[in-house]
């Protein structure tokens, strides 16, 4: 709770320290802002605190996501010092926006009652809809941001119907209740419970990017300034996983066999559509946003397996996501900033002339694809545990296992660009040192948890 409100604190200052006439201020002082909700976010652990007649609960498991989410954020914050630069007279809006998104992210991670995870859901998505529209000067951004918000509203209609009609059928928004509720009654359902059942798994499949409900994602990553997409790509995903998989352990685990054969396909869906979509891409962002939808379906696969294993391995894999996916959307930002071309094409000879950027570029790629000795090699084992938990679920790690050998492919071709093709001109892109030091501490880490993944592994 005390990250909530220092967050929403935070963000109103920065609104008024941005009348300064210098802009330079804002970005230490939001990182600092960042670093202070870290560290408090941590004495929370291990006291689990109730909120507004339980309608919020800070437990072990809302502070390590929210944990997640901050650090994220604070990671990313470095790749925005273009707009510093620029002078951009909405950089303090820019980075309250993000501040008041993650107390949005936070509510969704730790709320107790459904009505608080629409309220979280809100907060985090009208914050999105007006960052994708930030380059005002761009058409891509402003159709990013329509569609964005014409699409989220319809699907946002839909969570809350499913919200009211599971009120209606057990009398009762706290996630705990219904959950008593449904094992009052051994897991029988009526046609309302069903109906609202199958309209929040609808609702959050949009806010996730999975499959069929994807069609939003590459156009509105691609439309969005990159610095945004991050976000989107990274703390909003993880947010939405998390809140998933509390909704269905805390509220439905009794009806498991009636929405296990949805999210099935669901899943799979996913996983071939993010996959198989990114191949044929000839941009890189856009592959990052098809690859985006290909992790939320291996995300899902824990939510599936649904035991005892699954909130460390969704956990786990949201932490070396998002340390990858930064990186690689940072690479980005600064190629594409500089060579005007979000293409792979952008990425040629990067290996003779920034042999930082393209460094950590292998690493994120080579954690996104899964290979041993990185983050994402430990990531997908933990998922994949999981789901072999149930003896009758080996295909859908078939599945997964040929669907990943696809993604080294396109993951690769970022890889052979920077060291196998000649550069065009072999001008040197501009690296802050902040930017420098964020590339190299996240492949670090990166590496580090590929190495000894027991340091967040077996936290929850």
């Amino acid at each position: 709770m005390t990250s909530i409100i220092l967050l929403s604190v935070f963000g109103i200052a920065n609104l008024f320290i941005g009348f300064m006439k210098s802009k330079r201020i804002l970005l230490p002082l939001a990182l600092l802002f960042l670093l202070i909700v870290f560290a408090v976010n941590l004495f929370s652990w291990n006291d689990t605190q109730s909120y507004f007649n339980n309608m919020l609960t800070i437990d072990n498991y809302a502070v390590a996501f929210t944990g997640i989410m901050t650090l994220t954020t604070l990671l990313l914050l470095p790749f925005s010092q273009r707009y510093v630069r620029e002078g951009d007279s909405n950089l303090a809006e820019y980075y309250s926006l993000l501040l008041f998104s993650l107390v949005g992210a936070i509510m969704m991670v730790s709320y107790e009652n459904m009505l608080m995870l629409f309220v979280g859901i809100e907060i985090l998505s009208i914050a999105m809809y007006v960052v994708a529209g930030s380059n005002k000067k761009s058409l891509r951004s402003n159709e990013a941001a329509l569609k964005y918000f014409l699409m989220g509203a319809f699907f946002t209609g839909i969570l809350l119907f499913g919200i009211v009609l599971i009120y209606g059928a057990t009398g009762t928004f706290n996630i705990t209740e219904i959950g008593a509720a449904q094992i009052a009654t051994g897991g029988v359902m009526n046609t309302m419970f069903i109906l609202g059942l199958l309209m929040l798994l609808i609702g959050i499949s949009f806010k996730i990017s999975a499959a069929p409900f994807h069609f939003w994602t590459p156009d509105v990553y691609e439309g969005s300034p990159t610095f945004f997409t991050a976000f989107m790509s990274t703390v909003v995903k993880t947010a939405g996983v998390a809140a998933f998989f509390k909704l269905m352990a805390a509220a439905f685990a009794a009806s498991y066999a009636a929405w296990f054969p949805t999210m099935i396909a669901i899943t799979v869906l996913t996983l071939v559509v993010g996959n198989i979509g990114a191949v044929i891409q000839t941009s890189a962002k856009r592959m990052l946003a098809y690859s985006s939808i290909s992790h939320a379906g291996y995300l899902l696969m824990s939510l599936v397996a649904f035991n005892e294993k699954s909130a460390s391995s969704i956990l786990f894999y949201s932490l070396a996501y998002a340390t990858a996916s930064i990186t690689a959307f940072g690479v980005l930002m600064l190629v594409s900033d500089q060579k005007g071309s979000d293409k792979y094409e952008a990425f040629n000879g990067l290996g003779r002339t920034n042999p930082l950027l393209a460094f950590a570029m292998t690493v994120s790629m080579l954690s996104l694809a899964g290979i041993p000795l990185t983050a994402g090699f430990f990531a997908k084992f933990f998922v994949f545990s999981a789901v072999l938990q149930e003896s009758s679920m080996l295909w859908l790690v078939v599945i997964a296992v040929l669907l990943a050998a696809v993604g080294i492919y396109y993951y690769f071709r970022v890889v052979i660009a920077m060291y196998m093709q000649p550069a065009e001109n072999y001008e040197k892109i501009q690296v802050s040192g902040v930017a420098s030091f964020t590339l190299i501490f996240i492949s670090v880490l990166t590496i580090l948890l590929g190495i000894a993944p027991a340091l967040v592994s077996d936290i929850l």
